[in-house]
């Protein structure tokens, strides 16, 4: 059993109406959207069709090592925009993700991850079978390739941060994966979002960060923030809330060191909108505190947090 905490199990009985036979029961729960307004000239009935081949490839492979619980099964949502026709039966997107984590006696869920990656292109022909290998992630026809290793790299970048928030440095074999799907990744022509000078917000740099030694006490900052912070608000508000206040100092002095990293910026797109909501109520002192912090690291957003002063 996947060594997150027995209180998932509590889940089990009021999920089991609404979840796969235990045979079936994989690592993650992925609602899927397939949308294709923008798009002219083709027949949407295909997209439908991907929508159920891209529930079924998530949904019904294994990707992890340990055996999951129907109760333990991660969250996510992944949305597929299809903006437009980039060659025939290919296609370019972008792709939001989502994934969340039970918060400790509560019924309240944390997000883990919300990201929106703006540079899919794929190949795909009704029916097709969405294939992927660890071993073989590029395929016979890299443009086919692509949608797959890109929905893998972001399973393992799901599974990496839920880990990582149930035991120290717990997602370490999810984030080298993820490595080694961005090592093999399909190259293409049109393919873009792999390589470390295509930008400085991609796939290559999120899987960088999470292994890079300069982000160690990220790793630590997950943990204590769930485990330490959001997993005993229950019992003890004002102690969950220092922890994670203590969180905040720690990814300061990340930020110091590494200003404007795309691993910062992730962070703050999933916890923003939780942080402002916690720290709001909490007392003068560290109110200001988080304030000052958090306008800091996260830049976008620190109207919202001068506000909590």
């Amino acid at each position: 059993m996947h060594n997150r905490f027995p209180f998932l199990l509590l889940l089990a009985g009021a999920l089991v109406l609404f979840c796969c036979p235990p045979a079936r029961a994989q690592e993650i729960r992925a609602n899927v959207s397939v949308v294709a307004g923008q798009v002219q000239g083709v027949d949407k009935k295909i997209f439908t069709t991907l929508q159920n081949s891209i529930r079924e490839f998530l949904n019904n492979r294994h990707w992890a090592n340990d055996a999951f619980t129907p109760a333990e099964r991660i969250e996510c949502n992944f949305l597929l925009n299809v903006t437009g026709v980039s060659g025939p039966d290919s296609y370019k997107a972008s792709l939001t993700i989502q994934a969340t984590r039970p918060v400790y006696n509560s019924s309240y869920v944390t997000s883990l991850l919300n990201i929106q990656d703006p540079n899919v292109v794929f190949r795909y022909v009704e029916f097709q079978q969405l294939e992927y290998s660890d071993t073989r992630i590029v395929g016979n026809d890299p443009l086919a390739s692509n949608l797959t290793a890109i929905l893998a790299y972001y399973v393992n970048i799901i599974l990496g941060l839920d880990y990582d928030s149930f035991s120290p440095r717990g997602g370490d074999v999810y984030f080298k994966k993820a490595l080694n799907i961005v090592n093999n990744a399909p190259d293409g022509k049109d393919v873009s979002g792999w390589k470390a000078f295509e930008g400085n917000r991609n796939r290559y740099w999120l899987q960088d960060n999470l292994l890079n030694a300069k982000f160690l006490q990220f790793h630590d900052v997950m943990y204590q923030y769930h485990r330490q912070g959001m997993d005993v608000m229950y019992d003890d508000v004002n102690k969950g809330r220092a922890a994670i206040l203590n969180c905040l100092n720690m990814l300061y002095s990340i930020h110091q060191d590494i200003p404007n990293s795309m691993l910062m910026q992730t962070f703050f797109s999933a916890k923003g909108e939780e942080l402002l909501k916690l720290f709001t109520k909490a007392m003068p002192q560290e109110r200001a505190r988080a304030a000052e912090l958090l306008s800091q690291m996260d830049v976008p957003n620190a109207q919202k947090y001068q506000q909590m002063k």
